[in-house]
């Protein structure tokens, strides 16, 4: 999977330090600032089941034993690894549906890997590996049940199409290409071959469909927050902040060879950090 729950890849280790994830948390009260941080935790070690190298038997196998875990945390008996997550499933109310479906979510690259799924598919794979993750967060931050549903809806797509965009070449290099069949053939492009693909001159014509479909999700997302308690969006608002940052950085690098890799320097972070983290 490509994302901030992903270098996260954002994969989501088992440390967040130096992520834009971690710098938008550590605002966060003490309890959901831990319930935050179990979440990050979670969806990063499945994530890394998910890009491991391991054979594709044991990564499924791995999955498996995840979700009977779930189950068995939400049967009030928790295994070992997920003891710490009973308090904060309880106080903030997250549901077992969600955690199955990121992990559903990782189990998509593994039977084969991604490449060229249709407009439907890539938007199923969003939600799970990234809305799933809002579905989590807008509880532990509070937001009204409907508003956070929608939130988690934008601003996760927002967030993956992004990643996506960003991390072309980084997932071309493992063999898996997210970008959508339909966009490529309206290109005139035939092959799903990752490297091919990514060589491509025309590459630029099947990335600007996901570029507009991206500021879409932030706009509808910002709306969403606009309307609620400042303090309750805080730290989605610093993530969509630092991904529509990034988003604009693509677009003006361009999307042909070469491909530079971009990032949001260390005085634009802290910008934005100072700007919607203190009122």
């Amino acid at each position: 999977m490509t994302g901030e729950v992903a270098t996260a890849n954002p994969s989501y280790g088992t440390t967040a330090s130096g992520s834009s994830f971690y710098a938008a948390m550590r605002i966060l009260p003490q309890e959901q600032r831990e319930a935050m941080f179990q979440i990050y935790s979670f969806c990063r070690q499945v994530d890394d089941i998910a890009d491991s190298d391991g054979p594709r038997e044991r990564r499924l196998a791995a999955l498996q034993q995840w979700r009977e875990d779930i189950d068995a945390l939400y049967q009030g008996h928790p295994p070992a690894r997920l003891r710490d997550y009973v308090a904060s499933v309880q106080q903030f109310g997250l549901e077992r549906e969600d955690f199955l479906a990121i992990v559903d979510g990782m189990e998509m690259d593994v039977p084969q890997d991604i490449r060229a799924p249709d407009l439907a598919t890539l938007d199923l794979y969003c939600d799970r590996v990234a809305s799933a993750v809002g579905r989590l967060s807008v509880r532990v931050f509070g937001l009204p049940r409907d508003d956070g549903i929608q939130l988690a809806h934008h601003l996760g797509r927002a967030l993956q199409l992004t990643n996506i965009l960003r991390d072309i070449d980084e997932d071309a290099a493992i063999g898996r290409l997210y970008l959508p069949k339909e966009s490529l053939l309206q290109a005139g492009i035939t092959s799903t071959d990752p490297l091919v693909v990514a060589a491509d001159a025309r590459l630029p014509q099947v990335c600007a469909p996901l570029v507009n479909r991206a500021r879409d999700h932030f706009a509808e997302a910002d709306a969403i927050m606009a309307r609620n308690s400042r303090r309750a969006v805080r730290a989605p608002r610093i993530m969509s902040k630092y991904y529509g940052a990034i988003l604009e950085l693509l677009v003006a690098r361009g999307f042909a060879n070469p491909r530079p890799p971009v990032r949001l320097n260390k005085m634009a972070r802290i910008a934005i950090l100072l700007r919607h983290a203190f009122f």
